[in-house]
C-alpha cells in the first residue's frame, strides 16, 4: 500500500489509463506468522528499503542500498519468497531488489534472507509498477523475474493482467541492452499471450528458438515450487520466457 507521506508525480497522459488500471500485485489475505513478525523486527532494519518516488530528479541508488556494485535483478511479486532467495543463494554476484506487497510474505523472505545471510537481497514492500516508474532509471536493470503472475483466468478480466504491451515497452526501457526479462506461468492461455506481446515489443529479441515454439527451456537458477511440482505430477505444463533487450 503506498505510504500517504510521500507525494506521487502526477502521471503523464500516456501513462494515466496503465496506471490507473495495472497493479502488479492483488491483495491476498493472510495472517502473518509470530516468526514473520520478529523477521521484521530483527531484520527489516537490513534488508527494507523506504519506497522514494524521486524521479527524474534522483534515480534508485543501487551501490548505496546494497553497499556495493554489482549487475541488478527487479523481482516482481514474489509470493513467499522461497524462489527469490534460492536464486539469491546461487547467484551471490548479483543484487536482487524484490517486490511484494503482501505482508507474511515479505516476512517469510525477511527471515530466508536473515537466516541465510542472503547480503544481495532488498525488498521494498510497495507495488512494483510505481517502483519501475518512479524509482527506476532507464537501462539501469540488467534483469527482471516475473514469476507466475496472477493469470485472472475470467475473460472480463484479462485486462487486469500484468503482462500488456504498455507494461512490457516501459519494463524493456529499464533493462540495460543485453538485459534479460524472464517471465514463467503456469497458465498456458497467458503463456501464448504473454509470448503474443513480447513478439511485439521491438526492443526485446527471444533467447528461444521461435521455431520451436519460442519458449525457453527453465533456467538452472529458477527452482520447482512446492505447486509446480505438484501441478507437473498432474500433467499440467509450465512455461519459461526469457528475452534480451537489443
Amino acid at each position: 500500500m503506498t505510504d500517504p507521506r510521500h507525494a506521487q508525480p502526477r502521471p503523464s497522459p500516456d501513462d494515466a489509463p496503465f496506471l490507473r488500471k495495472i497493479k502488479s500485485y492483488v491483495l491476498r489475505a493472510g495472517r502473518t506468522t509470530a516468526a514473520q513478525a520478529r523477521a521484521y523486527e530483527v531484520y527489516g532494519p537490513r534488508f527494507l528499503l523506504d519506497y522514494a518516488p524521486t524521479l527524474p530528479e534522483r534515480p534508485f541508488d543501487a551501490k548505496a542500498a546494497f553497499g556495493r556494485e554489482a549487475p541488478l535483478v527487479l523481482e516482481i511479486g514474489f509470493g513467499m519468497g522461497g524462489a527469490t532467495a534460492h536464486i539469491a543463494s546461487l547467484r551471490p554476484q548479483d543484487n536482487f531488489l524484490c517486490c511484494e506487497v503482501h505482508e507474511p510474505g515479505v516476512g517469510a523472505l525477511l527471515k530466508l534472507a536473515g537466516d541465510g545471510g542472503l547480503e544481495n537481497i532488498r525488498i521494498l514492500r510497495h507495488d512494483a509498477v510505481e517502483v519501475m516508474d518512479r524509482m527506476l532509471a532507464d537501462a539501469s536493470l540488467d534483469g527482471v523475474h516475473v514469476f507466475f503472475p496472477d493469470p485472472w483466468h475470467k475473460t472480463k478480466h484479462h485486462k487486469r493482467r500484468l503482462i500488456q504491451g504498455p507494461f512490457v515497452n516501459r519494463l524493456a526501457r529499464k533493462l540495460k541492452p543485453g538485459g534479460y526479462l524472464h517471465l514463467a506461468t503456469d497458465w498456458q492461455p497467458y503463456a501464448e499471450q504473454m509470448l503474443e506481446v513480447l513478439r511485439a515489443e521491438p526492443l526485446l529479441r527471444n533467447t528461444a528458438d521461435e521455431a520451436l515454439g519460442g519458449y525457453a527451456p527453465k533456467p538452472d537458477y529458477r527452482p520447482l515450487t512446492k505447486f509446480e511440482n505438484r501441478g507437473l505430477k498432474l500433467g499440467h505444463g509450465v512455461w519459461d520466457l526469457v528475452w534480451r533487450r537489443v
